[in-house]
């Protein structure tokens, strides 16, 4: 039997989910190339503390101006045609009067951009072109991973009772992740403010950082890709008695759990340093992406260990035959 991908064609998928698919790799691939062009634009900014003549700096700085605009030649498309996805579902759940993890990834977003874009245009200032971009890519992986997983959930051969434990996980998940980022959004806010007070060069760059981290995108994909991984066991060993079900499940929420509070303890870990200045918006991105891929590894740490473990009286009783 092949073996079981998040990434393999879904047999059935309905037209409309193809193609949401195929948008969404797209808007991925281009995420992904844009953002390796910016990071090479932005190197003349790295090297612009390094120690030089005068008329070095001064072609530098000709160098870093040029290379500016490019990147926001090259982050436009980015914020408007990749992040699409997210100006839709913030915009959905303002009208709702309901805060969800779109609502500050649009805020990270245009606290970056925006003031990367004025900083181009009257050549002074920071910009984070590099950032914008990379938190995108990063934020677009997520939730491609996320996507892979339900529409593999959503396939026939599937279990009832893993379908409601499912129902029951997610709104458990909903609730802490509402809550959570709540605080994180009051949280960059207040950071962003005291900076302004102590250092206004550093403030937008402590408040993206900690925008950038208020994302959950790991914890959105916490039970996702956890019963992915319990459906997929299923799949693969369809005659399950009662009992392996049960464990199965069990084993099921038992990962949902260690997903959602492992990213919220990164989260939180993350979450004072980036306050402090320490960590930066790209690398902030960064730890959003890993936490991410954690996620989904220990989802798929799952599927391993129940595979091996419901093979096991299979290949007991060929040995005996």
């Amino acid at each position: 039997m092949r073996a079981f991908s998040l990434f393999s064609p879904v047999e059935g998928l309905p037209d409309d989910e193809r193609k949401r698919r195929r948008r969404m790799l797209a808007r991925l691939g281009l995420a992904w190339l844009a953002m390796m062009q910016v990071m090479m634009f932005a190197f003349p900014g790295y090297l612009r503390s390094s120690p030089m003549s005068a008329d070095e700096v001064s072609l530098l700085d000709e160098a870093i101006f040029l290379m500016n605009w490019c990147s926001l030649v090259l982050t436009v498309p980015v914020v408007l045609y990749c992040a699409w996805p997210v100006w839709q579902g913030a915009l959905s759940r303002l009208r709702l009067v309901h805060v969800g993890m779109d609502v500050p990834v649009a805020l990270g977003i245009v606290a970056a951009f925006v003031p990367s874009a004025v900083a181009t245009w009257t050549g002074q200032g920071e910009v984070y072109f590099d950032s914008v971009t990379m938190f995108v890519a990063f934020l677009l992986t997520a939730r491609y991973l996320e996507l892979c997983a339900r529409q593999a959930i959503g396939v026939g051969g599937l279990h009832r009772i893993i379908e409601q434990y499912r129902l029951v996980l997610s709104a458990r998940a909903d609730r802490i992740a509402v809550w959570f980022t709540l605080g994180q959004l009051m949280l960059a806010f207040a950071a962003g403010a005291a900076w302004s007070a102590i250092e206004p060069s550093h403030a937008i760059g402590v408040m993206v950082a900690l925008l950038v981290i208020s994302c959950p995108c790991a914890m959105a994909m916490a039970v996702p890709t956890a019963v992915a991984a319990a459906h997929a066991s299923v799949i693969e060993q369809p005659g399950l008695s009662q009992a392996q079900l049960q464990r199965l499940v069990q084993a099921t929420g038992k990962i949902s759990q260690q997903n959602l509070y492992g990213s919220m303890a990164w989260h939180f870990l993350m979450t004072p340093l980036a306050a402090l200045g320490w960590v930066q918006p790209w690398l902030a991105a960064v730890t959003m992406l890993l936490s991410s891929l954690a996620v989904a590894a220990n989802s798929w740490r799952l599927y391993r260990g129940q595979s091996r473990a419901l093979a096991m009286p299979w290949r007991a009783a060929a040995e005996s035959a």
